[in-house]
């Protein structure tokens, strides 16, 4: 049997590096300051992302690359799942699925997945 996947409407947001996913800092009530001032800005950059977090594991060092992209850890993020935690590459989509549920997708899978609504 062949089945089509049903045209659902979901949100997505890139990820490159912590604090891209639009709500990892709203929670606390901190509005995103110019790069060009640096002193509210490295205060801003503290504050751990609350959708993607920074990728830690204490087995891996975070100079060692990453087997799905290649990059050093370091600049990696996490994002706890249904199915448990999943790493997110920079370039990754940060999809929000139909429940709330949010999980990570390559750049290549969401452009011959999705279309923009």
């Amino acid at each position: 049997m062949k089945f089509r996947k049903k045209p659902v409407v979901i949100e997505a947001d890139q990820w490159f590096k912590n604090g891209d996913h639009p709500l990892d800092h709203d929670p606390i009530g901190i509005d995103k300051p110019s790069s060009t001032d640096l002193a509210k800005y490295d205060e801003y950059k503290q504050f751990e992302g609350k959708v993607v977090r920074y990728y830690r594991h204490p087995d891996v060092a975070g100079v060692s690359g990453c087997k799905h992209c290649g990059r050093q850890m370091h600049v990696h993020g996490w994002i706890d799942t249904l199915e448990g935690g999943h790493i997110v590459c920079p370039g990754d989509w940060v999809i929000t699925g139909l429940q709330g549920e949010r999980y990570p997708c390559k750049p290549d899978i969401f452009a011959a997945t999705y279309e923009e609504a």
